[in-house]
């Protein structure tokens, strides 16, 4: 394990506070939440936790399915990385970071189209994920944004529209409910 050389002590109701720098690194935010482990050593471990991440096979079935029905690029991310992925390949997606216009939807909680866009949304979409279009919903579970579900093209010719911006927002409602129930 990595020593980072921060030393902190616990308050009185028992909390740590983790160090901005780490916060950072690790993308953590106010209001994320953490696993604790104890291994067998007794050290204590704090892993994000990424509600999407916990569907695993599942999130990745559906993104098949969504790729079955739409012959298009499918992404299933939480809130930093690409969790699953049909119609690409999953090495070069598996783990990819989220760019800011993704982000920015799962901020905004409200489903876009992800082309035609300003210069900078159009770099981030083309150069960090090398995509043409895109739709993006936010998958909202108990209120708090928690990932998305990106049906997408590398098509320069071929711009996605209403219906698979319907088809994405049918999807975020499904897994978000999966999540609650």
């Amino acid at each position: 394990m990595k020593a980072t050389g921060i030393v902190r002590r616990i308050d009185d109701l028992g909390r740590v506070v983790i160090p901005k720098e780490i916060r950072r690194s690790l993308r953590i935010r106010e209001g994320d939440p953490l696993e604790i482990f104890v291994d067998r050593e007794g050290e204590v471990i704090l892993k994000k936790y990424s509600p999407i991440g916990e569907l695993g096979e599942f999130a990745q079935e559906y993104a098949d399915t969504l790729y079955d029905a739409t012959g298009q690029i499918v992404l299933i991310t939480d809130r930093d990385v690409v969790v699953a992925v049909a119609g690409a390949d999953k090495r070069t997606w598996i783990d990819r970071a989220v760019p800011p216009a993704v982000e920015e939807v799962m901020e905004s909680r409200r489903a876009r189209q992800l082309h035609g866009l300003g210069p900078a949304e159009q770099d981030d979409l083309i150069a960090v994920w090398q995509l043409a279009s895109a739709v993006v919903a936010p998958i909202v579970a108990e209120g708090d944004p928690i990932g998305t579900v990106v049906v997408a093209t590398t098509d320069e010719s071929r711009q996605l529209g209403e219906t698979e911006l319907k088809l994405v927002e049918t999807a975020a409602g499904f897994l978000a409910k999966q999540l609650e129930g």
